[in-house]
């Protein structure tokens, strides 16, 4: 008698399970190594570099806008498998984080520093598409990627550097349009840091119990009991540093009434969360893909104006 054959091993939070399974195995750990079957994080990279394209008056610049949707994959996938280096001990302790490719020893050390390799050169390609002052603040970024997979052991607050990381595109994409930085990228910025630090200790939610057995800090443990207020209260700034980024734009009331629907959206999130809901807490981290595009329509709507 046959024995059946065994399930392809794929991760519990992966968004295309079917495709995924399909694949060869080899093809299937890298797929998953680089976090391609997960694709919320390569739109939350890409979001705030495409706000400053558009806020910057290119909204329609196709161009910039694939060219940073490309990096945003490759370089979200680099900084996964980095990630995945750096804590694959750490990942091993942690329930859903130990069947990971490299944590589950399905794919060697050696593999995995190759794969990065070349999605750092695939990077260092597109970066090679843009304008030379562009060029140099996204090589900027590097030093803060290296360093972000040690904060949890470092800090409380590892999402602050997150966000510091998660927000870069924002400098970048404003530096394609217009060649320099201005005082709006910077509110941009700010504002996308406190976004990122938010929707981030929503996802730090799920780990909540074994990240506190393996010793690694969060946001999310930090707040304790006051997640949601301290969400609610991280949003709050965001939209503010945005509110400004805008009206140093076009200082009008109509373009503070383009943040509305991210401003309510963002409201739902907070007061719909269920703290102590894994499923609720990956679904509303999850939902901010949605946000993103609220804020570029804003950001849209002011910089063409």
């Amino acid at each position: 008698m046959t024995e059946p054959a065994a399930e392809p091993a794929i991760v519990p939070d992966s968004e295309q399970r079917a495709i995924v399974a399909a694949l060869p195995s080899r093809a299937r750990d890298l797929v998953q190594l680089g976090r391609f079957d997960r694709p919320i994080g390569a739109w939350l990279l890409f979001w705030p570099g495409a706000w400053a394209i558009a806020l910057a008056g290119a909204p329609w610049r196709w161009d910039l806008l694939l060219l940073f949707a490309a990096g945003a994959i490759v370089m979200r996938g680099a900084g996964c498998v980095y990630n995945d280096i750096v804590d694959r001990d750490l990942d091993r302790k942690v329930e859903r984080t130990r069947s990971r490719p490299l944590a589950s020893g399905r794919i060697s050390l050696k593999l995995a520093w190759g794969f990065l390799i070349a999605l750092c050169l695939a990077g260092l390609g597109i970066n090679l598409m843009l304008n030379p002052t562009a060029q140099i603040i996204a090589i900027a970024s590097l030093a803060l990627v290296a360093a972000y997979p040690f904060m949890k052991r470092i800090t409380w607050w590892p999402q602050a550097w997150l966000g510091l990381v998660f927000s870069w595109a924002a400098p970048v994409g404003w530096a394609a349009v217009a060649g320099r930085i201005d005082p709006p990228a910077l509110l941009l910025y700010a504002g996308a840091v406190c976004w990122v630090i938010g929707y981030d200790t929503i996802y730090a939610l799920q780990d909540i119990e074994d990240d506190a057995l393996a010793g690694a800090k969060s946001s999310a443990r930090a707040l304790g009991r006051h997640a949601r207020p301290g969400v609610a209260g991280l949003y709050a700034v965001a939209l503010l540093f945005w509110a400004a980024a805008l009206w140093s734009i076009r200082p009008q009331p109509l373009a503070l009434a383009a943040l509305v629907p991210m401003a309510l959206h963002l409201g739902w999130q907070i007061a719909t969360l269920r703290t102590a809901d894994v499923a609720d807490a990956l679904a509303k981290f999850r939902s901010n893909r949605f946000a993103g595009l609220l804020m570029f329509l804003a950001c849209g709507v002011v910089g063409a104006a």
